[in-house]
């Protein structure tokens, strides 16, 4: 999205298969006062949380709205934002140090979504597998696009994501992304040796990232660049 505001690109164009976060982004750009009335009218409680996280476990009994907004809720309230099995913040008696709604500044957040919505007309957004996705509208896309992937982790996927991979799903799309794919692209995911033997002969930077889902610690990731992506120098690339 900064990309975008400071006139970086002229569009972007959005992709995830999960439905919550398709409509929570699809409330942003298309239903924006009712997003936004939504987050300032609801009270961040605990039993607020729980009648989310319901209406995540029964997603066809809501509608988008609902679902989206479920999904935005969630991710302000849970642990490092993850929307199934992050924890509440602050746990169900509110002991913590940090309580339910220490990131949850209505002002704030609703002054973002604002701001994205006042560009929804270069933004596309799509609901779609990731390979279907890069095989059916990326080559449509202009020379210069510049593609940006980032997948459900290789090794704790199942545990964070409601739609994972299987170490065959990502050995597949390696392959549809180093064979297939005619546009600059950058991916990034957990370090494993099977993704590092997924992406073998593509320029790589591992780098350290702090966790705090369930603990605090610190776990490493790695991101892959297709040839023709320039790496900063200050990336130092491990080739």
């Amino acid at each position: 999205m900064s990309l975008l505001m400071l006139e970086y690109v002229s569009g972007v164009y959005l992709n995830d298969i999960s439905r919550p976060v398709y409509y929570f982004w699809k409330a942003v750009l298309t239903n924006t006062d009712a997003l936004c009335k939504k987050i300032f009218d609801t009270k961040v409680t605990v039993n607020q949380w729980k009648k989310q996280r319901h209406v995540q476990k029964h997603l066809s009994q809501h509608s988008q709205l609902e679902v989206g907004y479920s999904t935005f809720f969630l991710n302000r309230t849970n642990r490092s934002g993850i929307i199934d099995g992050g924890g509440m913040i602050g746990g169900s008696d509110q002991m913590g140090r940090w309580k339910l709604d220490a990131r949850y500044n209505k002002q704030e957040l609703t002054r973002r979504i604002e701001t994205i919505a006042m560009y929804s007309n270069r933004i596309r957004l799509f609901n779609q597998d990731a390979e279907r996705f890069l095989k059916a509208i990326m080559p449509s896309l202009p020379a210069n696009t510049l593609i940006f992937l980032d997948p459900p982790y290789f090794e704790k996927g199942h545990r964070l994501y409601e739609n994972h991979y299987t170490p065959a799903d990502h050995a597949r799309v390696a392959k549809v992304i180093k064979n297939e794919v005619s546009r600059r692209w950058i991916i990034s995911y957990d370090d494993h040796p099977e993704i590092r033997d997924a992406y073998r002969g593509c320029r790589r930077m591992i780098y350290k990232l702090p966790y705090s889902a369930a603990m605090r610690r610190e776990g490493s990731e790695v991101m892959f660049f297709s040839p023709d992506v320039a790496i900063p120098p200050v990336a130092s690339p491990i080739l």
